[in-house]
């Protein structure tokens, strides 16, 4: 039977996506290979919001062609979807599917068998209205878990709409069968995923659950020792939920909540649907209740007419907020966006300038927020993550840790007390003590 090798750009979503197709796979009897184990096969499973999705895209399909020159080359993703005869033309792509097709993929495109020209299989995206669920597995100690695609809000800067088509849920049903089934692997945590997390609960244009209901229904879920939600929009995450996290049996104390600029005029030229002043509202929320609780943050600087007094508000406001890190985006133009005909593009430079402003804010709210966990008690996920005789893991909330190699605390939850920052910017621990083992 033919191998078939993966390469994923992008988020999580994507991952947990490949991560479902590659199943469809091998229950069809292929076998999955890494990328240089010359496949006959390579599914590349693509991004619109990285930069130069294009460049990358073919970088990826000439280094295919390198190791296996008459390999079955397909395209999926957000950048299929959006550019698709683009794609089809660059030289070595058998097949470009898009966000409707690419979960029938192997029946689609059955046998394989390379054409004279690359085959496109791209609905409209208002044509997009199936959920498809999917979750990683076997990749990493954690499962991504899809719940939610799609997305309504429009952000002037933002394709994914575009990529992924409108909202559009799981039912709470399906999801605690999956979240059942991965509790009956090796997995100990769940990340919640989606596009727009916390709007779950929209089946076939209605709203049928709020995402709170879904997090209660997992809570009771025996088998996953940790629940982790990947991302929330700040004017979603409500008291509620909140509050829920703070008392809950397995919900850890780790919020990411995108901001993207802290200047008000800048958040409604993105149609932002909230203001600073709830964002500072929902971290002090969080902070009163979990002292402890990593807070991590989406920011995009240089975004068209954002003048040097609306970049230092961004800065002052971060600076000021009780965080724990940013992930820092370089704006970049997006076709078919209102952002890309918006006036007073700002230079690349500059762009560049501020993102370094920010990376290094970020590494001293990370270095201060860790220097805050040290001498405390934790418990710590172990990956298979080993580097120069160290493995890494995560505590409940976010903190990265290393410890001396043992084989046998891969995928084992410890108790450790944090003692000190090292060279590298992790916190070394105490040996760690057996928690207990997974049933």
């Amino acid at each position: 039977m033919k191998k078939v090798a993966f390469y994923t750009l992008g988020c999580k979503l994507n991952y947990s996506e490949t991560s479902t197709i590659s199943r469809q796979f091998e229950q069809k009897g292929y076998t999955k290979v890494e990328f240089a184990d010359s496949p006959d096969i390579f599914i590349i499973n693509t991004c619109s919001v990285t930069e130069n999705a294009d460049k990358k895209c073919k970088k990826i399909v000439k280094e295919a062609r390198a190791i296996s020159p008459n390999a079955y080359v397909a395209i999926i993703g957000c950048y299929a979807q959006l550019k698709p005869q683009e794609i089809a033309n660059i030289e070595g792509v058998d097949a470009v599917l898009g966000a409707a097709e690419k979960f029938r993929l192997v029946d689609l495109l059955d046998g394989f068998v390379r054409p004279a020209s690359a085959q496109v299989f791209a609905s409209d995206i208002k044509e997009v209205k199936a959920f498809n669920h999917s979750y990683s597995y076997g990749d990493r100690t954690r499962a991504f878990m899809k719940v939610q695609d799609g997305c309504n809000y429009n952000c002037s800067f933002c394709t994914i709409p575009l990529a992924r088509g409108t909202s559009r849920s799981d039912t709470v049903e399906n999801i605690l069968h999956t979240a059942h089934e991965i509790a009956q692997t090796d997995i100990r945590e769940i990340v919640i995923a989606g596009v727009n997390t916390g709007d779950y609960g929209i089946i076939d244009g209605k709203r049928k659950y709020k995402f709170l209901d879904l997090l209660r229904e997992l809570d009771q879920v025996e088998g996953i020792d940790r629940f982790r939600i990947s991302s929330i929009e700040p004017n979603l995450l409500t008291d509620e939920i909140i509050e829920f996290v703070a008392q809950s049996k397995r919900f850890v104390p780790h919020f990411h909540i995108p901001l993207q600029s802290g200047s008000n005029r800048i958040l409604k030229l993105m149609y932002r649907r909230y203001q600073r002043e709830l964002y500072a509202e929902r971290v002090a929320k969080i902070k009163s209740l979990m002292p402890h609780c990593c807070i991590g943050v989406d920011v995009i600087v240089g975004f068209p007419d954002e003048r040097e007094e609306d970049f230092l508000d961004t800065y002052n406001f971060l600076n000021e907020l009780d965080i724990s890190y940013l992930h820092v985006f370089t704006y970049s133009e997006r076709a078919n966006t209102p952002a890309a005909e918006m006036a007073n593009a700002v230079p690349m430079h500059k762009r560049n300038e501020r993102s370094k402003m920010l990376h290094i804010l970020s590494d001293k709210k990370r270095r201060f927020f860790y220097e805050q966990s040290l001498g405390t008690t934790a418990t710590v996920l172990f990956e298979n993550d080993v580097e120069n005789g160290k493995m890494y893991g995560f505590t409940e909330n976010y903190v990265r840790v290393s410890a001396k190699y043992d084989p046998l605390l891969i995928n084992e939850l410890k108790t450790v007390t944090l003692t000190h920052i090292n060279e590298e910017g992790t916190v070394e621990v105490t040996e760690p003590e057996l928690v207990y083992e997974k049933h």
